[in-house]
């Protein structure tokens, strides 16, 4: 039975169900769903109404009880001057960088972001109307989710690797000030998601994760502006990391979010040992179990999640647009309180 968009607030507000409910916070959009709605990817991200119609189709194919928005984690980075692709050539892709904005860290500095208000630039007040356009329109239904990206992902499509990664190592202090303006441009984004809509705030943490860039170099750089970022942010907050993070689970913790999403490279059994004022939220795996799986094989995925003890069943990380809609069925219909 599909959990209620009155039971998932109360559980990101700390109230633990019975049985965990299955939604997400990241992205879920499906090929059969913009077909559905006679949607293309590459278009939905120009235009409010697309945009929203796009988010609330997953919901209204399946009951898939939560929504994303924005379709992609690039528009920050946009608003602050990055060129964009929108693969308009029919390819099923969200939006990448197509090229670093600067060599240095130290180009993203105070005189930079006072100049402007960058938080109303690109495609961002597009965004801000295409999640009130969802609250109109399945917001009584479903909890919608505003995701941005991690300080340390916006820093990774905006500066150069060389230049990044030689100045963690020379001029760690240049680095952690981009880092913190990266925070505050972030948390105005997530308040004015907060303001327009969004149940709760969605940090997708993928280049900064600790399983990419390690233990060290997370709890140096990154951990400082995430706990800036949460700081500044309303609750609900959740945190998105990708990749093994077994040996980071308490690092995470102190970040300050509400709730840790993880992969299925992490050990959610262990990690829930850890976690002991922190939802735990994943790990089903997006590729191998919901987009190219089986009955038998997401089923199996959500049992394991669930005898681990996780508070919610997520996918790991933004589902694959091609992920069939039986799959996600599957998922959210799933008999959580059977043995």
């Amino acid at each position: 039975m599909t959990s209620s968009r009155t039971d998932i607030l109360s559980l990101l507000n700390g109230n633990k169900p019975a049985s965990p409910p299955a939604f997400s916070g990241l992205i879920h959009v499906t090929e059969e769903g913009l077909q559905r709605e006679g949607l293309l990817l590459h278009e939905v991200h120009h235009d409010a109404d697309k945009m929203a119609r796009a988010a609330a189709s997953t919901f209204k194919l399946t009951g898939i009880p939560s929504a994303t928005l924005p379709l992609d984690l690039c528009a920050p980075a946009e608003a602050l001057g990055a060129e964009l692709n929108f693969y308009q050539n029919g390819e099923l892709q969200f939006p990448q960088v197509k090229k670093h904005l600067f060599p240095s860290t130290a180009y993203l500095n105070e005189a930079y972001f006072k100049s402007a208000d960058l938080a109303s630039k690109g495609r961002l007040p597009l965004v801000y109307d295409a999640i009130s356009l969802l609250k109109e329109d399945a917001g009584q239904d479903v909890v919608i989710s505003g995701m941005i990206p991690g300080p340390y992902t916006l820093l990774l499509y905006l500066v150069e690797p060389g230049g990044l990664f030689a100045e963690m190592k020379r001029e760690p202090q240049v680095v952690l000030d981009a880092l913190s303006y990266l925070s505050a441009f972030l948390a105005k984004i997530g308040n004015v998601y907060h303001t327009s809509g969004a149940d709760f705030i969605t940090i997708h943490e993928m280049g900064g994760s600790p399983g990419f860039i390690g233990p060290s170099k997370f709890e140096r750089f990154v951990l400082p502006a995430l706990r800036e970022l949460h700081m500044n942010l309303p609750s609900p907050r959740v945190l998105s990391v990708c990749g093994n993070t077994n040996k980071s689970v308490a690092a995470l913790a102190e970040s300050g979010a509400d709730a840790i999403s993880v992969d299925q490279l992490n050990d959610v059994a262990a990690s829930r040992k850890v976690l002991k004022d922190t939802l735990l939220f994943g790990n089903i795996d997006p590729v191998a179990a919901l987009w190219q799986g089986d009955e038998a094989q997401v089923v199996e995925a959500v049992q394991s999640a669930k005898e681990a003890r996780v508070d919610a069943i997520w996918p790991g990380c933004d589902m694959a647009p091609r992920t069939p809609l039986r799959n996600v069925e599957r998922l959210i219909h799933h008999d959580f309180s059977a043995n």
